[in-house]
């Protein structure tokens, strides 16, 4: 995953001045935007839960999101994505009979706020006047934060992860300076959790592969500079 990482960076760093080099420099172009998005995150999760075994369900959450784009030249673009949310987190059918709970239990296991910082690598294309697709792909890494175990569970902490990203959306122009935006991202992001769970067994640490892989549909609007 570490190569496939940093292999993605690497053509993340490298394309655009590829890119620049085959376009028309000599054209004005506005080389900044600025976006403020309303986004719905919709987590696609699964894991496999030692111990106790089940599946895992995630809240999804509705939040603001602020993003800056870079233009290289008219096509090609860098967005650094800024959002952070926070997910309700629940066991489903798990085995708790060890400590006198059901064989197919729901387990609340409180919630934790993510903040996942994603550049993406854009192609931009005006298919028709005021009309303006396009589409990416990039680097995620996210950060968990502020956890929660709720009222089950001693404690439980998340492993921060990279992730890979792909975006798909349009800008819209209202004028030469402003405009609307719909976007769509999926993000391949897993991490590893740790549920302390002493206070219900001594010693008892129950570990999990969770796959979040988030989808995110925002609509907002946004600014050339």
């Amino acid at each position: 995953m570490k190569k496939v990482v940093v292999a993605v960076f690497t053509a993340l760093l490298i394309s655009p001045f590829f890119a620049s080099a085959q376009e028309n420099n000599s054209d004005e172009f506005s080389k900044w935007q600025v976006r403020l998005r309303a986004i719905n995150i919709m987590p696609n999760e699964s894991a496999d839960i030692g111990v106790i075994g089940g599946d895992v369900d995630i809240s999804n959450a509705f939040v603001p999101e602020l993003d800056f784009t870079y233009f290289i030249n008219k096509k090609f673009a860098l967005e650094l994505i800024l959002a952070t949310a926070k997910h309700d987190v629940n066991t489903v059918s798990s085995d708790i009979s060890a400590v006198g709970g059901s064989t197919n239990a729901n387990v609340d296991l409180g919630d934790v706020w993510l903040l996942p910082p994603t550049l993406t690598f854009q192609y931009h294309h005006e298919l028709f006047k005021n009309f303006k697709p396009y589409v990416g792909a990039g680097v995620n890494y996210t950060i968990f934060y502020n956890e929660d175990a709720g009222d089950v569970a001693q404690g439980i902490s998340y492993d921060n992860s990279f992730g890979i990203a792909t975006q798909i959306g349009f800008d819209y122009m209202i004028n030469e300076k402003f405009f609307l935006n719909a976007d769509f991202k999926y993000i391949f992001l897993s991490t590893d959790v740790t549920v302390d769970a002493d206070n219900l067994m001594s010693g008892l640490s129950i570990p999990a592969e969770v796959d979040i892989n988030p989808a995110i549909a925002g609509f907002g609007i946004g600014m050339k500079f």
